[in-house]
C-alpha cells in the first residue's frame, strides 16, 4: 500500500509522522523610540533658544555707527548685524563652555 503524505515536513524531510514541525522564522523585537534626557534644562542650552533682547540689538547697533565715526551706513543694516551677530555669540556660547568641562 502507498504511504500517503499528509504534511509539508513530511515531504521535505521524507519521514512519516514523527517528523519534526517546520522551523519559523525568528521574529525580531520592535525597534525603540530614542531616549531623551530628561530633567532640568541646560542654562546654556536656553540662551541658544532665546533671541537677543531689544535692549542689547540696538546697543550694538550704535556701537558700528560710532566705530563708523557716527557717519553714513544703515541704521538696519546695524541692526539686523547686531541682531546676527548676538545670535552667533549665543550659539557658540555652550561649545565653549563644553570645552571648558572637559
Amino acid at each position: 500500500m502507498a504511504k500517503r503524505v499528509s504534511s509539508r515536513a513530511e515531504i521535505v524531510t521524507g519521514q512519516g509522522s514523527a517528523a519534526a514541525a517546520p522551523k519559523r522564522a525568528r521574529q525580531r523585537p520592535a525597534p525603540e523610540a530614542p531616549k531623551v534626557a530628561r530633567g532640568k534644562p541646560n542654562a546654556a542650552d536656553a540662551l541658544v533658544d532665546c533671541p537677543p533682547s531689544h535692549e542689547e540689538i540696538p546697543r550694538l547697533a550704535h556701537s558700528y555707527w560710532e566705530a563708523r565715526g557716527c557717519q553714513g551706513g544703515s541704521p538696519e543694516e546695524d541692526w539686523y548685524r547686531a541682531e546676527e551677530e548676538l545670535r552667533a555669540r549665543r550659539a557658540a556660547a555652550p561649545a565653549a563652555r563644553s570645552r571648558k568641562k572637559r
